[in-house]
C-alpha cells in the first residue's frame, strides 16, 4: 500500500506526536505531582530530565536496527515499551518510582523520534523532504497546542495519573497505525548488514562530517532553548506568575502556534531563497528576540506579557530552523539515514537534558534562569551558523 503525500504526513505526524505528548501533556502536572508525592521541585523536574536522557540515548539503538531490519519492527518494540512505561506511571507511589517509569517511557519513545525522520529520508530529499517534514510537524502540533490543555483538564477533573492512561490509549492507536496503515519504506534490498563495528564506523564518519554536525547542533541548540522552556515554564507561569493550570496550557499553546505555524512556510521559503539562507536568517532573528528578552529581564522587567510577547517571535523563527536543519543534515546520508537520524537525535536530546539539568539547578522561582538559558542557546546557534553555513557545499545547496 502506498500512501499519498498528505496521508503519509498524517500517519508520521501522529506517530511522532507520541513522545512530545508525553512531555507537553505532563507539564501542567509538575507542581501537582510535587505536592502529591511530597517531592522537591528539582526531584520533580528530574522526571522530565530522566525521560529526555533515555529518549536521547536510546535513539542510538533504533536507527541502526531500522537500517538493518526495516522501519516497522523497531516501531512495534518501542511503542510496546512506551505502553508499559505509561501503565507503570499510573500507579507510581513515589517520585523515585515515577522517575523509573519515565525512563522506561523514554526508552520506548526514542523509536518514534528516529524512525519517522528516516522514513522521510527514504521517500524524499531537499525541499520535498522539508515540505513533508513541515506537514508532519503540523500534524503533531496537536501535542504542544492541545496536550497542555488536555493535561490541565485531566488534573482538575480526574487527577494527574489520568494523563498516563490517555498516553497508554494513544500508544495503542499508534500500534494500530503502524501495523495496518504505515507501509514499510526500507526495502529488503536496501537494508544493510549492521554489526557493532559497522555502526561504530558509520558513527565515526558522521562525527567527522562537518555539515552533518553543524546542522545537527544549529537545530539542536534551538531545541535546547525549547527544552529550557519545558523544564521551567510550568513553575514560572503557575507559581511565579500565578496562572492556573488551564491558563498555563493556553499560554503554552500560544508559543506552540507560532512555532508550528512558521514551520509551514519553511519549504516554500526554501524553494525561493534556498534552505541554507532560510536557516541563517531565521537563526539571526531567533537569537535577536531571545537576547531582547534577556535584556528586559536583566533590567528588572518581571512581566508575563513581556515574556510571552518576546518568546512568541523567537519560537516562531525557530519553527523555520528546526525542519530545515533536520532535512539538510540527512540529505547526504541516504544509505545510513537511520543511523544519521539516531545520532543526530541523541546529540540533540543529550545536550537538551544537560540544559534542563542546569536550569533546574539554578531555578530560583523566577523567569531569569529560563530566559538566560534560552538566550545562551540562541546566541550559540547564531555563532555556529555563522561558521557552518558559509561552507561551500552548503552554499551550493541553495
Amino acid at each position: 500500500m502506498r500512501l499519498s503525500f498528505a496521508s503519509m504526513a498524517i500517519v508520521l505526524g501522529l506517530l511522532s506526536a507520541v513522545g512530545p505528548f508525553a512531555i507537553d501533556m505532563y507539564l501542567p502536572a509538575l507542581p501537582t505531582i510535587a505536592a502529591d508525592l511530597r517531592a522537591s521541585t528539582s526531584a520533580t523536574q528530574m522526571t522530565l530530565t530522566a525521560f529526555f536522557v533515555a529518549f536521547g540515548v536510546c535513539q542510538l539503538v533504533y536507527g541502526p536496527i531500522s537500517d538493518m531490519v526495516g522501519r516497522k519492527r523497531p516501531l512495534y518494540f518501542g511503542l510496546t515499551v512506551f505502553l508499559l512505561g505509561s501503565l507503570g506511571c499510573t500507579v507510581a507511589p513515589t517520585i523515585e518510582t515515577l522517575i523509573f517509569f519515565r525512563v522506561v517511557q523514554g526508552i520506548g519513545a526514542a523509536s518514534v523520534a528516529v524512525i519517522p525522520r528516516a522514513i522521510i529520508r527514504d521517500l524524499h530529499t531537499g525541499t520535498q523532504a522539508t515540505r513533508l517534514m513541515s506537514l508532519v510537524m503540523l500534524v503533531f502540533s496537536v501535542s504542544p497546542i492541545l496536550a497542555p490543555l488536555t493535561g490541565s483538564g485531566l488534573i482538575v477533573v480526574v487527577g494527574w495519573r489520568a494523563i498516563f492512561i490517555v498516553l497508554a490509549v494513544a500508544t495503542v492507536l499508534s500500534l494500530f497505525l503502524t501495523a495496518y496503515v504505515l507501509p514499510e519504506t526500507r526495502a529488503a534490498e536496501d537494508r544493510i548488514k549492521v554489526s557493532v563495528s559497522e555502526v561504530l564506523r558509520s558513527f565515526a564518519h558522521l562525527l567527522r562530517h562537518r555539515r552533518f554536525l553543524g546542522l545537527t547542533f544549529i537545530g539542536g541548540l534551538g531545541m535546547e532553548s525549547f527544552f529550557a522552556f519545558l523544564a521551567s515554564s510550568s513553575f514560572v507561569y503557575i507559581t511565579h506568575f500565578h496562572l492556573t493550570p488551564m491558563q498555563y496550557g493556553l499560554a503554552f499553546s500560544i508559543n506552540a502556534v507560532g512555532f508550528i505555524g512558521a514551520s509551514q512556510f519553511a519549504a516554500a521559503l526554501g524553494e525561493r531563497f534556498g534552505m541554507t539562507r532560510v536557516v541563517g536568517v531565521s537563526v539571526g532573528f531567533y537569537a535577536a528576540f531571545a537576547v531582547a528578552l534577556l535584556a528586559t529581564t536583566a533590567l528588572g522587567i518581571d512581566s508575563l506579557v513581556v515574556v510571552m510577547a518576546l518568546l512568541f517571535p523567537s519560537f516562531a523563527f525557530l519553527g523555520l530552523v528546526i525542519p530545515a536543519t533536520m532535512v539538510l543534515s540527512l540529505d547526504d546520508q541516504g544509505p545510513i539515514a537511520g543511523m544519521a537520524a539516531s545520532l543526530g537525535g541523541t546529540l540533540q536530546m543529550l545536550t537538551g537534558g544537560i540544559v534542563m539539568i542546569i536550569v533546574s539547578l539554578f531555578f530560583d522561582g523566577t523567569a531569569a534562569p529560563m530566559v538566560g538559558a534560552i538566550a545562551a542557546c540562541a546566541v550559540g546557534a547564531a555563532i555556529l551558523s555563522f561558521f557552518v553555513l558559509s561552507s561551500p557545499r552548503l552554499v551550493a545547496a541553495q
